[in-house]
């Protein structure tokens, strides 16, 4: 039986490959839908393993919330180009919804979930057949909290979700709080909530550096104290100075808003670190 253009056209809304990629499949297949299907997913899976060794720098990370439930996802490939189409920011919005939808704990978990009858990581194999590049699940980050707010910075490639500690916060001001985390990229909190072995690892940088400079021997413990205060200043949200106003902190900010109000954690995805 000839493949007709319609049968090319459906194989292609089915699984997302190529017109040529669907017309050879549904020629070795003889026109079996299941089969040609099958043939897509093995061509997937032949390209993973010969590009398991490629560095996949590029990719989209997206963000939302559902309820008290926020989510980042972002999924890796290889180019930029890759990266912007929109098939593959659609593949990326599914994963992320499935991860609002079931809540997984932990990256292997999504894995695991369904997306249009496929797993996360069987989904993500799968564009790699159609594209050629190397691509995986580069990062999952959640969070629960009375309010939840999620910040996609343009472009896709930074994502911050932030979670509030009471219900019912004005958008504007969370999503602030959001784009906080994403311009400042402060490592935690509060200085509490800062882990101990930063503490100490700021405190012997600074106690080294007054060395060199030649500071008595009586003083390096005060000066290490001073460094650590103007580390949590520019390192935890709450004692950050505002990027929209900065003669307040954050803090200062929230408890305008309210004066119990204040964030209870934050996580943030950029695939243009180093």
């Amino acid at each position: 039986m000839a493949v007709t253009m319609a049968d090319i056209q459906h194989l292609r809304k089915m699984t997302g490959a190529g017109m040529m990629d669907c017309k050879n499949a549904l020629n070795e297949a003889e026109s079996d839908f299941d089969k040609a299907i099958e043939i897509i997913r093995k061509k997937g899976q032949a390209v993973a393993a010969k590009r398991e060794d490629r560095e996949a720098s590029e990719g989209c990370v997206l963000a939302a919330t559902n309820n008290d439930f926020a989510a980042v996802v972002a999924v890796k490939c290889e180019t930029d180009f890759v990266a912007k189409g929109e098939e593959f920011i659609g593949m990326v919005r599914k994963i992320l919804n499935a991860a609002l939808e079931n809540q997984p704990q932990t990256a292997e978990e999504l894995n695991e979930l369904s997306v249009d009858g496929r797993k996360v990581h069987e989904l993500i194999t799968d564009r790699i057949g159609i594209t050629g590049e190397k691509m995986e699940l580069g990062a999952y980050e959640y969070l629960t909290a009375p309010t939840t707010v999620a910040y996609i910075h343009p472009g896709n490639k930074l994502a911050t979700i932030v979670g509030l500690n009471q219900a019912g916060v004005e958008t504007q001001v969370a999503r602030d709080v959001a784009m906080q985390v994403a311009a400042m990229n402060p490592v935690s909190v509060d200085k509490d909530s800062v882990p101990a072995e930063v503490v100490e690892r700021e405190k012997k940088i600074a106690r080294e550096k007054a060395i060199e400079q030649g500071k008595p021997e009586n003083i390096l413990d005060r000066i290490a104290d001073g460094a650590l205060t103007k580390y949590y200043k520019d390192f935890t949200l709450l004692m950050q100075d505002f990027v929209k106003d900065a003669k307040i902190t954050i803090a200062d900010y929230l408890k305008k808003q309210n004066k119990d109000l204040t964030v209870t954690g934050f996580k943030r995805v950029n695939l243009n670190v180093e």
